[in-house]
């Protein structure tokens, strides 16, 4: 599971990972409803772990992924940001779901190839890469999807490496 963290939008993605095929279970993005009167904090905050328990009760992800901490150049919105994340670390940590972060330039590398890539082209590769027959909206929903992706690819790159860790038998030691 990936998850996009924001007060306003969290952004949530499911996805199965089964040898190398990734398909999306699930994805959208945790906000009030149309036509609702703006949350406080508080309220926002105890939403969007309310939500997210009910993800994960759900789906039981094995492991859940989360945008790193960047450096925003607006502190106000960092220290809100801040929020979101600990709710989310909260609901993982309570539900005994492994926790792993990656910075948004790992996770667009990781999706796109190139770190510095728009909301569009990350849009354009999940779906491609999910396979999907439109392209998954809100962005807030493609960056959790993307998160998701990241981690699935950093998982079978460790594997990997894990596999091929031996000592080669064509060298001598």
């Amino acid at each position: 599971m990936g998850v996009d963290p924001g007060t306003r939008a969290t952004g949530f993605g499911v996805i199965s990972v089964q040898g190398n095929r990734c398909a999306c279970l699930d994805f959208g993005a945790i906000k009030p409803r149309r036509g609702e009167a703006p949350l406080q904090i508080g309220e926002r905050l105890r939403y969007i772990h309310q939500e997210l328990v009910t993800l994960i009760q759900n789906y039981q992800p094995e492991i859940l992924a989360v945008e790193g901490v960047f450096h925003a150049v607006n502190v106000r919105s960092a220290l809100t940001l801040g929020h979101a994340r600990g709710v989310i670390l909260l609901a993982a940590a309570q539900h005994g779901v492994e926790l792993v972060e990656y910075s948004p330039l790992e996770v667009k590398k990781a999706v796109v190839g190139y770190g510095r890539a728009d909301k569009a082209q990350v849009q354009m590769m999940v779906q491609r890469l999910l396979n999907m027959k439109v392209k998954p909206q809100p962005h807030d929903a493609a960056d959790a999807l993307a998160i998701a992706l990241c981690q699935a690819f950093s998982s079978r790159f460790h594997q990997a490496v894990k596999r091929n860790s031996g000592i080669s038998p064509y060298l001598e030691t």
